[in-house]
């Protein structure tokens, strides 16, 4: 099974599918033309959105590609604390003269008209995130010959993939950017999630499954690393985030590496789900205050994430990256992978020199 996936692609590199106009076709066929696995997000796209995404990046490249889809969320019932938080964000409001979004706006991101789309018009892999999809899905979706993979934070959600029938788990530490995910947003839990080696080992004897290690990976050594311990092949996120070809906002790319954002930290002030991010403003004033309420938040603060966004202003905005940000690269996504490709042999070579000592 771990041939099967690795088959797909010559370098073990995953492109992480990000969502919010970051993983765009331009940049999922750059990766994938690179000799990697690139990636589009369907989340917080309509399915046709997502199924117009897929037909440009067919359109770009003849490699294999994956698509990213968000798992429906149970139903939240403390509304009051959504509104209360609306109440808090009034003065972000007045500052970018706009509204605040509509918190019951939807919470099943159109999942089943895309799993229709991704089972009329099957891609060569699709993830999943928030979540595991039914074990009837999984097996259609095997039947179409697509393969499959799961986002873990856990052994205990790794161990629930496999009986899934699910191809593969995505194994996500703490380090990774933007959202954890975890498969049920437990409040109780923030701050108790694992790095992403200690996850990785308890992940390789928990279940049988190939493992894709994603979280805080910036350089082709590190790549190395959690190949040793027993992965197939490494996703990245942040990364690819600061690449030409990237979605991202410029001034997103640009706080990557500004000296003014030193740190990262898990919100739910963007979008009620944990989630790590740069600490900005917006992150330092909302962020003990915002409830455990994904959707909901996400839609409630999106008018002000896009006008902060408008206004270039990177103190209102998600600045969503992983605990390596530091070393982000701009380069375009192409040589990037060239790049993590020459590091990651100069690494194996560095161990294969030691173990003949």
């Amino acid at each position: 099974m771990s041939s099967e996936l690795t088959d797909l692609f010559p370098h073990p590199i995953v492109q992480a599918p990000m969502a919010g106009g970051v993983s765009v076709p331009q940049l999922a066929a750059a990766v994938s033309e690179a000799g990697g696995l690139g990636f589009l997000a369907g989340g917080y796209k309509t399915a046709d959105g997502m199924y117009q995404e897929i037909k440009q990046l067919r359109g770009l490249t003849g490699r294999p590609f994956g698509v990213n889809l968000f798992m429906p969320q149970p139903e939240y019932a403390e509304t009051g604390a959504v509104q209360l938080y609306a109440e808090q964000l009034a003065g972000e409001v007045t500052w970018y003269e706009t509204e605040l979004g509509d918190p019951d706006s939807g919470r099943d991101d159109g999942y089943d008209a895309k799993i229709a789309v991704l089972l009329d018009d099957p891609v060569p892999v699709a993830s999943f995130h928030f979540g595991v999809p039914s074990g009837d899905t999984l097996k259609s979706l095997r039947a179409a010959g697509t393969f499959t993979l799961v986002t873990v934070t856990s052994a205990e959600e790794a161990v629930a993939v496999e009986q899934a029938g699910a191809d593969a788990v995505i194994v996500q530490g703490m380090e990774a950017g933007g959202h954890q995910g975890t498969h049920k947003d437990i409040p109780e839990n923030d701050g108790s999630a694992l790095g992403l080696l200690a996850l990785l080992a308890q992940v390789r004897e928990a279940v049988r499954l190939p493992i894709v290690a994603a979280g805080g990976i910036m350089r082709g050594s590190q790549i190395a690393a959690v190949l040793a311990a027993g992965a197939s092949a490494a996703q990245l996120g942040t990364a690819f985030l600061a690449t030409a070809e990237s979605g991202a906002q410029a001034v997103h790319k640009a706080a990557l590496t500004d000296p003014l954002f030193v740190r990262t930290e898990l919100t739910r002030a963007f979008s009620g789900r944990p989630a790590r991010g740069l600490v900005n403003r917006f992150l330092r004033e909302h962020g003990p205050y915002a409830p455990a309420a994904y959707p909901e938040v996400h839609h409630l603060t999106s008018p002000l994430r896009k006008a902060a966004a408008k206004a270039g202003d990177a103190q209102g905005m998600a600045l969503w990256a992983g605990q390596g940000h530091r070393m982000a690269r701009d380069l375009p996504a192409a040589e990037l992978v060239e790049v993590l490709v020459a590091e990651l042999a100069t690494a194996r070579a560095v161990s294969a020199e030691g173990d003949r000592r």
